[in-house]
């Protein structure tokens, strides 16, 4: 039986760089033999469904076939519909009302990173952006707008030893519906 996978690519569709179109996109992932394919919006992220059994798999297949395909190396994270159901339930910040969601992002981790990097974090000065990291994700609160945040992929997968990739928080919900509709 297919399995259901949300994977999310870092950094396509930037400022003009590592472009690929999301017919392109979807055209590749079928000949992966991948179904039910569906893309939302522009930055790369895929809604499908595969008889592959590892989303670990999944990442990996599709990372050669972009490499292949498009001839550029691109970071995937790919979650089970299950994953992603945990995640949004987990996400700490939704138990305080006075914080509005539309500052809310979610940073998906490829590997689970160490306590002693985590602390590394404490070292920061990140004004009035909060942070939680649960397992393999960094829930953010980025009240002046992520855009003016110190916590970018960049920084944290420098200081965390592992590839990473933001969405904010609606990208994340809608991806949520379109796994369950």
């Amino acid at each position: 039986m297919a399995t259901t996978y949300i994977s999310i690519l870092r950094g396509i569709n930037v400022s003009g760089h590592r472009m690929i179109k999301m017919d392109a996109l979807k055209k590749m992932c079928a000949k992966l033999n991948f179904t039910n394919i569906q893309t939302y919006i522009q930055s790369g992220n895929i809604v499908f469904c595969s008889d592959i059994n590892s989303a670990d798999m999944v990442s990996n297949t599709i990372k050669k076939a972009i490499e292949q395909t498009f001839g550029f190396d691109v970071p995937v994270i790919t979650l089970t519909q299950s994953e992603l159901e945990v995640i949004i339930k987990a996400n700490p910040f939704l138990k305080d009302s006075s914080k509005d969601s539309v500052f809310f992002h979610v940073t998906l981790l490829a590997n689970k990173t160490t306590k002693q990097s985590i602390e590394l974090l404490k070292q920061f000065d990140f004004k009035n952006d909060r942070y939680e990291v649960i397992e393999k994700t960094i829930y953010l609160y980025c009240p002046e707008g992520y855009s003016n945040s110190k916590l970018t992929n960049t920084f944290l997968e420098t200081k965390l030893k592992t590839p990473a990739t933001t969405r904010n928080w609606k990208t994340i919900n809608e991806l949520f519906k379109m796994v369950n509709d």
